[in-house]
């Protein structure tokens, strides 16, 4: 490990994370009817239990909106703190730095496609999943091996907290609080 992305990875406050692509495979079904359908890894929501427990908040950014995102958002709690349908991902960070009261070298954002990327020169610790477009990659300071929708959201998070020296400290816990049925 780098003593530089050490230093980048104490200072993180927020995890901020898209959605098709990096919590999904980037597929989408439909049916005939409309309704549409997507794959989501439990290890990813695992992933947001540890970043909580960190103390790091996460917010999911996607330019596209979707029913099933939302109702993942939900299930792992992050209704209120996921922002869909906005193309313009430099803008809405810019409202997030606000609302959140963050400062670029505080935050993390994980993507893979070109839209991600406006966002990801601003943050402190630009992540890219394994299966990410190149110029994506080409950007991160680090890269999954878990493709999105394979647990590569999880896998930041790890990899977060290994840098932060707070990986089996955030497992110790989480381990106690399921034995003694707190979480």
């Amino acid at each position: 490990m780098s003593n530089q992305l050490q230093q980048v990875a104490a200072k993180i406050k927020i995890i901020l994370t898209d959605v098709d692509g990096v919590f999904t495979d980037g597929s989408i079904y439909k049916g005939n009817d409309g309704l549409e359908f997507k794959r989501f890894s439990v290890l990813d929501g695992a992933g947001v239990a540890f970043a909580r427990e960190a103390g790091m908040k996460i917010a999911i950014v996607s330019g596209r909106y979707s029913p099933a995102t939302e109702s993942r958002a939900k299930e792992l709690g992050l209704e209120d703190h996921c922002y869909q349908g906005e193309l313009n991902k430099s803008a809405l960070y810019d409202r997030l730095k606000e609302k959140y009261d963050f400062e670029d070298e505080e935050a993390v954002f994980i993507g893979d496609d070109l839209i991600d990327i406006e966002v990801m020169e601003r943050v402190g610790l630009p992540i890219a999943v394994a299966n990410a477009m190149a110029p994506v990659k080409a950007i991160a300071k680090l890269v999954t091996e878990a493709k999105g929708g394979e647990g590569a959201f999880r896998e930041a998070v790890e990899e977060i907290l290994k840098l932060r020296g707070e990986y089996d400290t955030i497992i110790l816990s989480l381990r106690d609080k399921i034995s003694q049925s707190k979480l």
